[in-house]
């Protein structure tokens, strides 16, 4: 059985706070597959995980780049904008060196546009992100053994 969650997120601030809050609790080799349309506050998910990391640089959607590292925090945190590629692109990208911290130190590995990966991890939190008629909300969806599950968060 899935257990699921669902945060009703009013404003742009309480999906940062949602980050924030994830940035502190989650262990190193988590793994964020982040859904939802354009604008329905992935990155901004992301700058309050960067937050509550303690990375102190600006966080930014990695379109054009593809794969942004930010390693001055409590963990690394890897961020990946999938976007404009296709699967056999990202196939090339090999996405799971990140995920298994064997040649990148573990950290917490958070993906935009997952639905471009060829194939997923064994283990991760699926958060799906909606923002229809003024309201915003999360789904947390914990795949697997997946372990992080902040404590915040009520199955």
């Amino acid at each position: 059985m899935t257990r699921c969650s669902t945060i009703l997120l009013p404003d742009a601030a309480a999906t940062h706070t949602l980050g924030f809050n994830l940035g502190q609790q989650l262990p190193a080799h988590s793994i964020l597959l982040l859904e939802g349309d354009l604008g329905a506050g992935k990155t901004t998910l992301v700058q309050g995980i960067g937050a509550g990391l303690g990375i102190t640089s600006n966080i930014v959607s990695p379109t054009f780049t593809i794969i942004i590292e930010y390693t001055e925090g409590r963990l690394p945190l890897y961020h990946f904008d999938l976007y404009r590629l296709s699967p056999s692109e990202v196939a090339q990208l090999q996405p799971e060196t990140y995920w298994e911290g064997i040649e990148f130190p573990p950290g917490i590995v958070a993906i935009e546009w997952p639905d471009r990966l060829p194939y997923l991890p064994q283990h991760y939190l699926r958060l799906h992100l909606t923002y229809e008629q003024h309201q915003r909300q999360a789904q947390l969806i914990p795949i697997g053994n997946f372990a992080g599950l902040p404590s915040f968060i009520s199955s």
